[in-house]
């Protein structure tokens, strides 16, 4: 559920009663399309996120610091000399739009006090914040739109700000009653009745427009206009319902997450039916909480992918190069599978010289390789004599044969290779923020996958060290777990004990994961803990028996020259679990 204007409202209530009063201490922007405001205030500190990201457009409070980039955006050191030190009046929502305004009250640079907005537009692709002065015009945005880019409304410095425009053919729904919304139902409409309310009002989103549907007639497929009278009083009071709740300011911040495999589905401001039982429920304690748990983990993930998008693009080019040259390589190798066929044409010709002779196309001779003996004819060079002809065949034998050794050795060499590329982007997808796509690019270049030129633009000072992720089990045993290869090979061939268990998905991409024991016997918990930890930190998280291998790490070894993370073992045992990311996150140390 993206965040319509309803479930908005719901947020802006709540931001507004936490963060009024409050002065706006710091200005972060940890990425392009986002900021964070520090706050000071009756309720202490807090953190107000604001993201016009087109995918998650969103705003809330959260715990954690976000990672900033070495030098502020220019629309950060904006936002410091306009913001910083002013104190927030209120947080309201114009109307019912995707649209949350920030009052501020500071000073010019006169010292005269004025009122700055903060406009938060929150519509998908269309997103944007905007800051603008007490006389209504733009002092500037994150992202500015001039006329190539759009026709309508230009978001420019000096220019006065406009609202986004209305949707047309829409109603505000808050302005409505049940018995005029029905009214306009016609008998003749053959839309679905949740598609139908869609294109009818303003600022609902499809899940809010099916669950209408759902608590006025039980499902959300029925057309608009076969509904009986019941039915449409029913639908009248679920409006009404709805409509009577949200001027009320009855919210509740509700988390969807799927039964089968417990993943976070979606979001709303109300408790959902429609899905009848197939979902969970989950009353959140505040909105922040709710959209945090929705988006803040993928929303991470997203932010350094779009950071690591070099080394993506580098390391797909040549994992996707690396792949072609294999299949050519296989198919190579099939073809010196008959080079015994050679081998036994040259040794036929050389027992039948004595009837052969130069310039003829075609020997007919008894193949005694056969238990039968029948007679076969071989092709000929008429160029050459016979026994040039059984040399030809002898090496093309010799040739295969030697082209089978070649081949099968930089198969395997390529099989390790394209391995490691598939590690590194498994690797990529566990980094947390700039200090491990650093060591990521650290090891690429160590590995010659990345130059030193493509890394020449990169911050030249020496990163802060990268650490693995810590996890403690519920009967206290420690548990690392590497996010890349570097890390991987100083937690099993260097950090760890020779007694602590080394875990690892069997035959899949994934974290070296070390069970301290500190000299005790590891119960079966930590074992099963932290089997589930190497299965998460691996490319089948979202499996389930997940086959991960633990042994002592006194049992690993590391060839010479091997890539990095590249272990070998035979002494082992296997255990089959499936990864739970609620219990594994709680394990977690921060």
């Amino acid at each position: 559920m993206p965040l319509d204007a309803v479930c908005l409202r719901a947020v802006v209530t709540e931001l507004d009663e936490k963060v009024r009063g409050g002065r706006v201490d710091k200005v972060y922007q940890p990425d392009r399309d986002e900021i964070v405001l520090s706050i000071r205030g009756t309720r202490g500190a807090l953190r107000l996120m604001i993201t016009a990201e087109p995918s998650a457009p969103r705003m809330h409070l959260i715990d954690a610091n976000r990672e900033n980039p070495a030098a502020p955006p220019m629309f950060c050191m904006l936002m410091r000399k306009y913001v910083q030190g002013a104190k927030i009046v209120s947080i309201h929502q114009p109307a019912l739009e995707r649209v949350a305004v920030i009052d501020l009250d500071t000073t010019d640079e006169m010292g005269v006090p004025v009122r700055r907005q903060l406009v938060c537009e929150l519509m998908g692709k269309y997103s944007n914040i905007i800051l603008k002065g007490d006389d209504g015009r733009i002092i500037d945005a994150i992202r500015r739109v001039d006329g190539d880019i759009s026709g309508k409304r230009q978001v420019l410095p000096g220019l006065f700000y406009r609202m986004p425009p209305a949707q047309e053919g829409k109603d505000d729904p808050l302005t409505l009653t049940g018995a005029e919304l029905v009214a306009r139902l016609s008998g003749d409409e053959e839309k679905k009745l949740d598609k139908w309310l869609l294109g009818s009002l303003c600022g609902m989103s499809p899940l809010l427009c099916r669950e209408l549907a759902y608590r006025a007639v039980g499902e959300t497929g029925r057309p608009a206009g076969s509904l009986t009278p019941d039915e449409r009083k029913r639908l009248a009071e679920a409006f009404d319902e709805f409509v009577q709740g949200v001027q009320a300011g009855i919210f509740h911040p509700m988390l969807l997450t799927r039964r089968e495999d417990h993943a976070v589905q979606d979001f709303s401001f109300l408790p959902i039916r429609q899905y009848e039982g197939l979902m969970e429920l989950t009353e959140m304690d505040s909105f922040s909480a709710l959209l945090a748990a929705f988006y803040e983990k993928k929303g991470q993930a997203e932010r350094m992918r779009r950071r690591a998008m070099d080394m993506i693009r580098t390391v797909t080019a040549a994992r996707d190069r690396l792949a072609r040259k294999l299949g050519a390589q296989r198919e190579e190798l099939e073809q010196t599978k008959n080079r015994d066929e050679y081998k036994r044409m040259g040794e036929l010709i050389a027992a039948n010289f004595y009837q052969l002779e130069k310039g003829m196309t075609r020997a007919k001779v008894i193949d005694y390789f056969d238990e039968t003996c029948p007679e076969i004819e071989i092709d000929l060079d008429i160029r050459l004599t016979p026994q040039q002809n059984a040399q030809k065949y002898f090496k093309l034998y010799n040739k295969a044969k030697t082209a089978e050794e070649m081949l099968t050795a930089q198969i395997a060499e390529g099989e390790a290779e394209l391995s490691y590329l598939e590690s590194v982007l498994q690797s990529i997808d566990e980094a947390e923020n700039e200090r491990d796509l650093a060591q990521l690019r650290e090891e690429l270049v160590q590995t010659g996958v990345l130059s030193h030129k493509q890394t020449k633009n990169k911050r030249q000072q020496k990163p802060a060290a990268s650490v693995p992720f810590e996890y403690r089990t519920s009967d206290g045993f420690s548990v690392w777990a590497g996010k890349n290869n570097l890390q991987n090979d100083l937690l099993s061939m260097k950090t760890a004990y020779k007694s602590d268990i080394w875990f690892h998905t069997q035959k899949i991409h994934g974290s070296h994961v070390i069970l301290v024991v500190d000299g005790r016997q590891p119960t079966d918990t930590a074992l099963t803990e932290a089997a589930m930890i190497a299965a998460y930190h691996s490319k089948a998280k979202h499996s389930s028996l997940v086959p991960v291998d633990y042994t002592e790490v006194r049992n690993l070894k590391k060839p010479n020259g091997a890539k990095p993370g590249f272990v070998i073992y035979h002494v082992y045992q296997t255990a089959y679990v499936t990864p739970d990311e609620a219990k594994i996150e709680s394990l977690r140390v921060r």
